[in-house]
């Protein structure tokens, strides 16, 4: 079997991977949600399939928060930024498998120019936009697969970004249920 058509075929079972996981986590949502009863692997494990998701979301964030006045937000925002990233892969490996599922998208054409041309700044990017809550990482994570940037560059830049989101939140809902205590406690 000759390299392209191996590559073919490994993006073909990746995008059927993404499919199959999008729409198993759209079904089991409910039991999705029951992961939280696990601690810092719940939480792992539930950042994992909420950010696994590319066109349905998942409030990935609005857990961190909550589990943030739970549990110490240093160990939430590890777990969930660490979940997060690993929960990216789904994004990367749709742009892997086929350039066409996000192709007709200015914006994803612009990242895909712009990753191109400033290839040391890249990593940067990824790192922003996965601090960053918005949408548009999803479309980075299918550019850097498409682009075939190295696997564990996308990953560490990623984990970078993810975790200190994840601890911006686990702090905000450490820090919101503290001022509410004290609200009471008045």
């Amino acid at each position: 079997m000759n390299g392209r058509r191996r590559l073919t075929i490994l993006r073909v079972l990746a995008l059927m991977g993404v499919v199959a996981l999008i729409v198993t986590l759209f079904i089991f949502r409910d039991q999705v949600k029951k992961l939280e009863e696990y601690g810092y692997v719940g939480i792992f494990l539930l950042s994992i399939a909420a950010n696994a998701t590319i066109i349905i979301p998942l409030p990935g964030v609005a857990f961190t928060t909550a589990m943030g006045a739970i549990f110490n937000p240093i160990g939430v925002a590890v777990a969930a930024g660490l979940g997060a990233a690993i929960g990216e892969l789904s994004g990367y490996l749709a742009g892997f498998s086929g350039r066409g599922v996000a192709e007709r998208a200015t914006i994803y054409n612009r990242l895909i120019t712009w990753m191109k041309v400033h290839q040391n700044l890249t990593y940067v990017m990824i790192s922003l936009l996965a601090f960053i809550p918005n949408p548009l990482f999803d479309l980075a994570g299918m550019a850097a697969g498409a682009l075939k940037l190295p696997l564990w560059k996308f990953l560490f830049a990623c984990t970078i970004g993810k975790i200190l989101k994840m601890l911006m939140f686990a702090y905000a809902g450490f820090y919101s249920v503290s001022w509410f205590t004290g609200l009471i406690g008045k």
